[in-house]
């Protein structure tokens, strides 16, 4: 099972890595607190962070157990910390920023559907977790708990410098190479450099991707042509020239922009998801998105569930449906408009 994080030992410490979302892939915080716990006492642990943040309640249990480490705990942003991420940052003993690193605070988001009881219960607890965050910033960075709470309903970002300056961050060191496997532009604020920087190291990590395969290939070209007689060489040179290159892009036009096809995908995806949400059936989205249905079919589908669903009964509220005393509407049809002939 795929993981977003990575706990490797390294000399006399420890290298934890967490390059993707918190609490992404169904794994939760539990398998990372228990490797945690496993390492030796004293350990000095290096904390590598480029993420886009997740479950804030996975973060904090990581910030808690970072803060109760015996070892000195030295975290690198290596490209992104953000949203629940850049909490986890606020552990360290030391928070290293590479000049082109990124660190973002914003308010816990949240997702409810029910009765104004339950919506004022999440509001609630959005609160206390906001409250909690705060401390932790304000801990670290030296800032007053409403200096912070204003920078979180910003959704502000510093780059590294701007870290330093205002005490979310220790030390700068060189520029790196910023990478990131997750979709930048899911934040309102985002930088325009940076969401620049993660899409151009995207498609170069496309382009060598190809370059990569179409070098294999050559060599495992090569490889047998070395085995092969001077007959069988000519034989195969002239195959190659005969037939045209497997790579030549279609004649139709340019290849599609992957960037454009992520946005459509992004876009298509949020879209089905708010159909969902709006029918009363979120828990349906993931079977739409992994058909890859279309909106038409989307909309389809939640009308037949709409209509296939029975009312909820709930014994001390009015049952829903016609009343006894209600008059069928082909009759009052009937009786208003009264055909001629």
């Amino acid at each position: 099972m795929a993981s977003w994080y990575a706990i490797r030992a390294r000399g006399t410490g420890a290298e934890v890595a967490i390059y993707d979302e918190i609490g992404a892939y169904g794994v939760s915080a539990k398998g990372f607190l228990a490797e945690l716990g496993a390492l030796p006492e004293g350990t000095p642990v290096d904390l590598r962070l480029n993420s886009p943040g997740g479950s804030v309640f996975d973060a904090v249990a990581i910030h808690n157990a970072l803060k109760r480490h015996e070892g000195t705990v030295t975290v690198w942003i290596d490209g992104i910390a953000a949203s629940a991420a850049s909490y986890v940052a606020m552990a360290g003993d030391e928070i290293v920023m590479p000049e082109n690193a990124f660190l973002m605070i914003h308010d816990p988001a949240g997702l409810v559907m029910g009765t104004a009881e339950d919506m004022r219960a999440m509001a609630e607890a959005l609160d206390k977790v906001k409250g909690s965050l705060v401390s932790g910033y304000a801990a670290k960075s030296g800032r007053t708990p409403e200096e912070v709470s204003a920078l979180m309903a910003a959704e502000t970002w510093f780059d590294a410098s701007d870290a330093v300056a205002q005490g979310f961050a220790d030390r700068l060191i060189e520029p790196v190479r910023i990478a990131a496997n997750f979709d930048i532009g899911r934040f309102r604020n985002a930088p325009p450099v940076l969401v620049e920087q993660v899409e151009a190291d995207q498609d170069s990590d496309d382009a060598a991707d190809c370059v990569e395969i179409e070098a294999d290939e050559d060599t495992d070209e090569a490889a047998e042509g070395d085995q092969l007689s001077d007959v069988e060489n000519e034989q195969a040179a002239a195959a190659d020239t005969a037939q045209p290159p497997a790579e030549t892009p279609p004649p139709s036009g340019a290849p599609p922009d992957p960037a454009a096809i992520r946005a459509d995908a992004i876009g298509h995806a949020r879209a089905v998801i708010d159909l969902c949400l709006l029918a009363g059936q979120a828990q349906m989205a993931g079977r739409f998105l992994e058909e890859n249905a279309s909106l038409d079919e989307v909309r389809a589908a939640l009308l037949a569930a709409k209509a296939e669903a029975e009312p909820e009964i709930v014994p001390h509220h009015p049952q829903p449906g016609r009343s006894s005393a209600a008059r069928p509407w082909g009759e009052i049809v009937a009786r208003t408009f009264k055909l001629k002939g």
